[in-house]
């Protein structure tokens, strides 16, 4: 016998999402959560929480170190009943609840097995210098005082192509399952009053990139050789290579999908 109640069937319709951000990461402990820190992600989940009205995670694409910057980062998240639409319509309101120096681009829809971090195909760092004192630059490029042969500094970099495992400038006792990386550019180029360099990959190591500059600046000043370097990579020892050079002049500048514009 039917008692006469009514029941309801809510259908849940979750859709995967991708959000293009980018932040001045000088405030923040890296990208990840973390259990006694304030970090992006952190942030981010809680802007989405509140605006969509749920719990909201999001993983990103990589996970970046404290202080270093990212110009374009994605991360990706799964919402409950929302549209397309009203997540591309989103941005501003959901920027409003972040702080200053994190700022979304765009929300926009992706395949429910889409992955911000494991479909990433290639990603672009850049590691800014200056030579005189800018207080416009403080925290987002590193004073360098010193003179450098960038020709020679150049040379190595291109030599890195030929090398995949990158053990000696990767940070120790990480859970990746390998330390080979396919590098597809490095280089230096000069700008007004500072340098720039451009390094891309398939991946990245933890400290990699930052490692790699502070060996490369050795070679500048002329205090190892490029046979040294190439004795320092076959050597896979951390300890071998550089100082890591101060997070401030890092950012991550282009992370590459085949499925996003």
């Amino acid at each position: 016998m039917l008692s006469g109640k009514k029941y309801f069937c809510i259908t849940l319709n979750i859709q995967r999402f991708f959000i293009e951000l980018a932040y001045d990461g000088t405030a923040y402990h890296g990208w990840q959560t973390q259990p006694n820190a304030i970090t992006v992600q952190q942030e981010l989940d809680r802007a989405l929480t509140v605006f969509f009205r749920q719990p909201v995670e999001t993983l990103g694409c990589g996970r970046t170190d404290a202080g270093v910057h990212a110009s374009k980062f994605f991360a990706h998240a799964d919402l409950q009943n929302v549209t397309e639409e009203a997540a591309a319509n989103a941005v501003g309101s959901v920027n409003s609840l972040l702080p200053y120096p994190i700022a979304i681009k765009r929300i926009f829809k992706v395949s429910e097995t889409a992955h911000a971090r494991f479909d990433a195909t290639a990603r672009s760092y850049e590691y800014h210098f200056h030579f005189h004192k800018d207080p416009f630059k403080l925290n987002r490029s590193w004073l360098y005082k010193g003179k450098l042969d960038i020709e020679a500094m150049n040379i190595a970099a291109a030599q890195l192509l030929n090398y995949t495992d990158f053990t000696s400038f990767s940070k120790s006792n990480t859970s990746t399952a390998t330390n080979n990386c396919k590098i597809t550019e490095a280089y230096f180029r000069e700008i007004d009053g500072g340098l720039i360099f451009t390094i891309s990959a398939n991946r990245f190591l933890r400290n990699m990139v930052r490692a790699i500059v502070g060996t490369l600046i050795l070679i500048g000043k002329k205090e190892i050789s490029l046979a040294q370097l190439e004795e320092i990579i076959g050597s896979k020892n951390r300890s071998n290579a550089g100082q890591s050079v101060p997070a401030c002049g890092l950012y991550l500048v282009n992370v590459i999908y085949p499925f996003v514009n």
